[in-house]
């Protein structure tokens, strides 16, 4: 007997489909990713105990001052990007061919993708970007809309805008950059504030969403927006709950809002506040929903400690709170909030009066790209078991870490291009106010909490970082 997997009919009633079978190991987008993933995280590594690197492939802009300097960075280098360029070609033409699209149609596609991806992260590399918050990820998502929204592209382009493929994949690479010891290194604070945090913000949201009359799966995806991490927590559990094609859209749009909103608001009222730039680390990292975003936000305020009276603290304690509290204490969650969701999903919400549920249902419908995450964040771990912290960040982080998370990066860039590009105002209007209010509910909520937490309970420890 062939296994099942949940699907939607257009009155939002779960319908049965067949599924792949075992063909989905060859078939199926999420299996790609953690191959592209894992073979990335692999070959570094084999470069690593012989003593090298993948840097050269992993090439991205260098710091530069003057767009003299960036042209020179850049032709200097244009062999590496030529060859990182055919480097992801390859792979996605691979598994894009056993995925039966046409490449025909995906590598013109895809090269408009990478030479824009050049350009963003290159305007991204400028001594001034953050100042002006122009963090790679969220230019991209910019310059998408831009040209999504006046202009367009012809349809057929559409093949090159992967959008959960490149987002699948770097979640995989996050894997390699969050290893388990970091978790230890954390300490249990920011483990538990990050938890109370989460669960009390997804709790806020979903229970606001269903009261407003909103679907439950579009209720889950926003919570997950808005707790766990982001676009990738929001593209998570939409696939484990089995959400309509339009639910992830209207999540991802509400993260980003919000996540813009948050990367002025929150330095300016830590400013204001005169908060150590540890706790207002730690306040924008349970407070933000986009980790380029939270990036930003905290290096901007950091940056601000021995220049503005009052403040106290390094720059560096504001990227480490925030690092702790958002890509370790929230990011981790991703895998255990899609198991759950998929538990809950197929036990609970998909069964008729009289039949059993079929648990099968939960393997076929968790996302399968989280467990490369976790098998990433597993090989990295048993890595950096061997070093101290020092060691870790003296050794492994720069000849294997960076490194990847450098493709993680512009894995990410492509993602956040392709859903500007893919976006359309007029189709997200649709949805209506509601949306935007329940998520709205968790935002403020998530401020509050996150403030009281780091100023206040947690605030000894935020202010004394050891890092």
């Amino acid at each position: 007997m062939e296994k099942t997997q949940d699907a939607w009919n257009e009155n939002g009633e779960p319908r049965k489909v067949r599924s792949m079978g075992w063909r989905e190991l060859y078939l199926k987008e999420d299996w790609w990713a953690i191959y592209l993933g894992l073979g990335i995280i692999l070959a570094a590594y084999l470069f690593f105990i012989n003593g090298s690197s993948i840097k050269w492939i992993a090439i991205s802009p260098a710091k530069w001052h003057t767009p003299d300097e960036a042209w020179a960075n850049f032709t200097g280098h244009l062999n590496q990007y030529l060859m990182q360029f055919v480097m992801w070609s390859l792979i996605f033409t691979v598994s894009l061919k056993a995925l039966r699209f046409k490449l025909s149609e995906f590598l013109p596609s895809f090269l408009f993708v990478y030479v824009f991806s050049i350009v963003i992260f290159t305007v991204g590399a400028w001594d001034q970007a953050s100042r002006y918050n122009l963090e790679p990820p969220l230019l991209a998502l910019a310059l998408g809309l831009l040209i999504s929204n006046l202009g367009g592209l012809p349809k057929w382009m559409d093949a090159g805008f992967r959008v959960e493929y490149y987002i699948k994949t770097g979640i995989v690479l996050l894997g390699a950059t969050l290893p388990f010891t970091l978790i230890v290194w954390a300490g249990p604070v920011a483990v538990v504030q990050a938890t109370i945090v989460s669960v009390t913000t997804f709790a806020v949201i979903y229970f606001t969403a269903k009261r407003m009359g909103l679907d439950r799966r579009l209720a889950a995806t926003l919570g997950a927006g808005g707790a766990v991490c982001g676009v990738s927590g929001a593209i998570a559990i939409a696939g484990a709950v089995g959400a309509k094609k339009e639910h992830a859209p209207i999540a991802i749009t509400m993260v980003i809002v919000w996540a813009i909103v948050m990367i002025f608001l929150l330095p300016l009222a830590s400013r204001a506040l005169q908060l150590h730039t540890g706790v207002a680390g730690a306040w924008i990292g349970t407070s933000e929903f986009a980790d380029a975003a939270g990036f930003a936000a905290a290096q901007a305020y950091g940056n601000l400690a021995g220049n503005v009276p009052g403040i106290a603290g390094t720059a560096d304690d504001a990227v480490f709170g925030f690092t702790l509290m958002k890509v370790i204490g929230r990011d981790v969650w991703i895998g255990v909030w899609a198991f759950l969701f998929a538990l809950i999903a197929t036990t609970r919400w998909e069964v008729k009066a009289g039949s059993k549920p079929d648990a099968a249902e939960i393997w076929w419908r968790f996302p399968k790209f989280v467990l490369g995450f976790f098998v990433a964040s597993v090989l990295i771990t048993v890595i950096a078991s061997g070093y101290s912290q020092a060691d870790y960040n003296k050794i492994v982080k720069p000849d294997l870490v960076v490194p990847i998370l450098n493709l993680r990066t512009w894995a990410f860039i492509f993602c956040f291009f392709s859903i500007g590009l893919t976006t359309r105002f007029r189709e997200l209007a649709s949805a209506g106010v509601k949306p935007f209010l329940a998520f709205t509910s968790g935002v403020v909520v998530n401020v509050i909490l996150g403030f009281v937490l780091s100023t206040m309970v947690f605030a000894n420890y935020w202010s004394n970082l050891k890092h």
